[in-house]
């Protein structure tokens, strides 16, 4: 609005003076207030939030080799779910516990869970934990654990927290394209093919079971994903599990 006159005087425009505004213009108060728009009030992840009577909470297995550590892991994580039945519902992780038996851990553990739980009650952008657990390397070397190179106990436990965020929303999974997944698909059955040439004197099962080991058996590590799954086809080293290639 522009104002064309000299100002000689302003008022504080209080609840009393929009009623008798909206009296004046021939509107109730009820009137005045059903026309305001009402902002919903949202809750945010933030320290100051008390922690509930209950919390959801998921819990996973993580079982290492045994020259690593001979008992397994595990980790519970608890969520708070804010604005619940609204909306804006929203699932964020509140505080998280490790559990085992092997005490030689014991007092790391009992640190990273603390640091991490006061970092999710920090709120905002907490997937960065993701990345920074999983570039922990052991000085003593990683080891294999399903098919997958992991440099540390803790990076595999960073690989935890990732699949949890992906699971109530945080992280999008990530997802090869149209391309890239026809490419693998095809690579992966030639390799196939070429196993089970040497395994015709095998039982159907015992074939088809040895087929998938043998070609991971003679593949390398892939530095992008820490999967055993890069082979040579075509004269360029391609990762089956996530499409990288040296080849671009």
């Amino acid at each position: 609005m522009k104002i064309s006159k000299k100002i000689v005087g302003f008022s504080v425009n209080t609840s009393e003076n929009s009623e008798n505004a909206a009296s004046e213009n021939g509107e109730s108060a009820s009137d005045s207030a059903k026309a305001a728009p009402v902002k919903a009030d949202v809750i945010q992840m933030h320290e100051t939030l008390q922690r509930p009577e209950k919390l959801v909470g998921s819990t996973y297995k993580l079982k290492v080799p045994d020259h690593v550590s001979s008992h397994a892991m595990y980790i519970t994580i608890n969520d708070v779910i804010l604005n619940e039945g609204t909306e804006h519902e929203l699932r964020r992780p509140f505080e998280v516990f490790i559990n085992s038996k092997n005490l030689e851990h014991y007092q790391w553990i009992v640190a990273l869970t603390l640091i991490m739980s006061a970092t999710f009650r920090k709120g905002g952008d907490i997937t960065f934990l993701v990345e920074e657990l999983k570039s922990v390397f052991d000085p003593r070397g990683g080891y294999w654990n399903k098919g997958k190179y992991m440099p540390s106990i803790i990076a595999e436990l960073g690989n935890v927290i990732e699949q949890h965020l992906i699971d109530i929303g945080m992280l999008q999974a990530p997802e090869l394209d149209a391309h890239q997944q026809q490419l693998i698909d095809e690579k992966k059955a030639e390799l196939k093919a070429a196993v089970s040439k040497t395994t015709e004197n095998m039982e159907e099962n015992d074939a088809s079971a040895a087929g998938e080991d043998a070609w991971q058996a003679n593949a390398s590590h892939c530095n992008k994903c820490n999967h055993k799954a890069v082979m040579v086809r075509d004269g360029c080293a391609t990762c089956l599990n996530c499409g990288d290639s040296k080849c671009g």
